[in-house]
């Protein structure tokens, strides 16, 4: 049975994860700093900042869904992520990334993001930029066996589970009706499904619904 961690669960989208892992019968561990409020039985209270190579050892997968707004929070992205890669460098656990839209590109030269088209919200840039800082460190790190999930434009907490998704790549893209949306639970399954696979290692990938 595949064993897998879920860290910084108690948040929208790895509530998620932790449920989608949960109803295939995987075994979930779930590491959270305060009450879990996941439906993990396997719980380790634990600033991620904190976790240690010993508190991770035995995972197939370590799923990272670390995520913050808050603009003196937001270069935590980079850090966290640093941390998780230091633990695991060397071993076979394979780190997922929940990512971010942002850093998607619009072209094929891979030259100008989503983050940076004149019509991306204001609002976001400072979050899509630090999370694109987090990814540009992370395509450094060849000494874990990562995988960056990155969602759809418009990542819905409140939209249904279709149980449908469509794997893509680098690049931003849109489904038959021109719509770049994915639901928390449609990307949950996307992202259980990679870690079930075991694919894209050192690649990003991006998830939307179809």
């Amino acid at each position: 049975m595949m064993k897998m961690t879920v860290v910084a669960a108690n948040g929208k989208a790895g509530s998620e994860i932790v449920e989608e892992a949960l109803s295939r019968q995987l075994d979930v561990a779930v590491a959270v700093r305060g009450s879990n409020r996941t439906k993990a039985q396997r719980v380790l209270i634990r600033d991620l900042m904190d976790l240690t190579a010993e508190d991770l050892a035995g995972s197939d997968v370590v799923v990272d869904a670390f995520g913050a707004s808050a603009p003196d929070a937001l270069p935590q992205h980079t850090t966290t992520l640093m941390h998780l890669v230091d633990i695991l460098a060397g071993s076979p656990t394979r780190l997922l990334v929940v990512g971010g839209a942002g850093s998607l590109y619009m072209d094929a030269d891979h030259t100008l993001q989503l983050k940076d088209t004149p019509d991306f919200p204001k609002g976001f840039k400072p979050l899509a930029q630090a999370m694109g800082k987090a990814l540009d460190r992370l395509r450094e790190r060849l000494d874990c066996h990562w995988t960056y999930v990155s969602p759809a434009a418009d990542f819905r907490a409140d939209g249904p589970r279709t149980g449908r998704y469509l794997l893509r790549g680098e690049e931003f893209s849109t489904n038959d009706q021109g719509i770049s949306m994915i639901s928390y639970a449609d990307y949950a399954i996307g992202l259980v499904d990679e870690a079930v696979k075991d694919g894209h290692d050192h690649q990003r990938i991006s998830l939307i619904g179809r």
